[in-house]
């Protein structure tokens, strides 16, 4: 396991992050901090972190394709998936097989199983660690998810995991400076 996403000393791990052509994330715990807010109408609401929403499009500019497994969903996720591009068809809300619904989202991508990366936050995300090419965790974690994860990234759920984990990938591959520089030429 890395801590902070540190490839250098692990040829394995960059092995692993190389051949990534997918990220699928769980929702509660990873792009929110996990609490659970509910208005007087007993709507839910979720906050999600603007580094990383422009994370996942920094991602998906550079081809690497994003999805989503969720045990939980609704239309506040929906929204902000769709705000962020995300192709519906790489979206499961409400699950109860991570590791069957992981798979299933595999296959709609057409990639094999090492070439997609999951982030995930808690015991039910295991099943899919043990399946994933490059399983993640955000610093804050239980210890038994932050132990079977391949990275650990150091920023909590809801507050830049996703951002780390993206900029972990795009350096493992080779393609963040060039990100940078893209974004030095708009100026």
């Amino acid at each position: 396991m890395a801590r902070g996403g540190n490839v250098a000393g692990d040829p394995l791990l960059l092995a692993r992050a190389q051949k990534i052509r997918a990220l699928i994330l769980d929702v509660d715990g990873v792009l929110t901090d996990g609490r659970l807010y509910y208005t007087r109408q007993g709507e839910s609401v979720k906050v999600f972190f603007s580094r990383d929403g422009f994370a996942l499009k920094l991602a998906q500019n550079a081809g690497i394709r994003v999805g989503i497994l969720s045990g939980r969903g609704g239309a506040v996720l929906r929204r902000r998936l769709h705000d962020l591009g995300v192709d519906p068809e790489l979206v499961v809300e409400e699950s109860r097989d991570k590791a069957g619904d992981f798979a299933r989202l595999c296959q709609k991508l057409t990639l094999d199983l090492p070439q997609v990366a999951y982030m995930g936050d808690d015991i039910p995300d295991l099943p899919v660690f043990s399946l994933a090419g490059l399983a993640l965790a955000p610093a804050d974690a239980p210890e038994e998810v932050r132990a079977r994860a391949h990275v650990v990234v150091p920023a909590p759920g809801g507050r830049g995991a996703v951002r780390e984990a993206v900029v972990f990938l795009l350096k493992a591959q080779g393609i963040w400076d060039e990100v940078l520089r893209s974004w030095e030429r708009r100026v």
